[in-house]
């Protein structure tokens, strides 16, 4: 992490499939997007689409799963509108994503790429995991976390797995987003 205290009051929005496959937005107009809705403190984190923001609206401590709901299906509209794409978010926030960050389960080396996988529905993080149970023997490794799924895998290869193959697959790109977890420091 960086060090810092981790605020609680930050909302970060994770954009799937953006800049990649016919999708691309500037970050200048992504953060615009967010100021329309009302957020402040907006701040884009590298092209991939991640998004640091305030609502003062609603603080992550006071929101319910149906507020925080509403929040997710507010920005998305919002995305699809602006973009013309099919958007679709993970939204968390700056202390959960501080823990997510934390229990990475492996110690890092320059050999690998360390990833975090995110998805709206647990099925399919189910459905990886039990397929890299299953693959036999492979050079990257996974793991089930809080909602999330780790990832390790050797450095130029995070195409070529079965496992990276397998999670590439159109049932779960409408679903599930990867993120390095140098990225995921970067937001908090």
């Amino acid at each position: 992490m960086t060090g810092d205290p981790v605020p609680a009051d930050r909302w970060i929005a994770l954009l799937r499939g953006v800049n990649v496959g016919g999708v691309t937005i500037r970050s200048v107009e992504l953060a615009e997007v967010f100021r329309s809705l009302g957020c402040t403190e907006v701040r884009t984190v590298l092209a991939s689409g991640n998004v640091v923001f305030t609502d003062p609206g609603l603080a992550p401590a006071a929101a319910t799963t149906d507020t925080r709901g509403a929040l997710k299906l507010r920005i998305e509209q919002a995305l699809a509108d602006a973009f013309g794409y099919e958007a679709w978010i993970v939204l968390s926030h700056q202390r959960a994503l501080a823990d997510v960050v934390g229990a990475y389960p492996w110690a890092e080396t320059e050999q690998v790429q360390p990833y975090v996988m995110f998805s709206s529905e647990q099925a399919s993080l189910d459905a990886l995991l039990a397929f890299a149970e299953t693959a036999g023997d492979q050079p990257d490794r996974v793991s089930s976390g809080d909602g999330v799924l780790y990832w390790e895998v050797p450095k130029g290869s995070s195409t070529d797995t079965a496992f990276a193959k397998e999670s590439s697959k159109a049932r779960f790109k409408p679903h599930v987003t990867t993120r390095n977890l140098r990225t995921l420091r970067k937001l908090l």
